[in-house]
């Protein structure tokens, strides 16, 4: 599945609900079905910087795709990295990277966010492609 593919699945989950509360509860079913990390890969290099939360990002490149593996501690920020990974994980490099990640404001995630969320949010976007850039350096699978 496609990046844009991937992000209208999402446009289309969230439509289903009007009010935000709703929104939210989905954020957090999202969060709730995330795997995570398990504690040996919860360290300092992968710590997202900028969250009031702990965000922990992990990444491997296999095929020359990039897969995302995260977690959080807190629900709603679990629920948002989920729902970043869920997109971008699995794609190249350039694709990530050529992505404007305009489908958040689709979703009018950023308007509803507090600002320490809606910052944190911020550090996130940047933290996958930070992985992508490294990763679209590095030309071994």
């Amino acid at each position: 599945m496609t990046i844009k593919e991937r992000q209208q699945e999402i446009i289309d989950d969230f439509s289903m609900y009007e009010e935000w509360l709703d929104k939210y509860e989905y954020i957090i079913e999202l969060g709730k079905s995330l795997p995570g990390l398990p504690e040996e890969k919860k360290t300092e290099d992968r710590l997202i910087r900028g969250c009031q939360s702990r965000v922990w990002l992990d990444c491997i490149k296999k095929d020359g795709k990039v897969m995302f593996d995260a977690d959080s501690d807190a629900i709603i920020t679990r629920g948002i990295i989920s729902m970043l990974i869920s997109v971008y994980s699995g794609q190249s490099p350039a694709d990530i990277l050529a992505d404007d990640f305009s489908f958040l404001d689709a979703l009018g995630l950023k308007e509803n966010l507090s600002p320490t969320r809606s910052n944190g949010l911020l550090s996130m976007i940047s933290a996958i492609r930070d992985k992508a850039a490294e990763n679209e350096r590095n030309t071994d699978s």
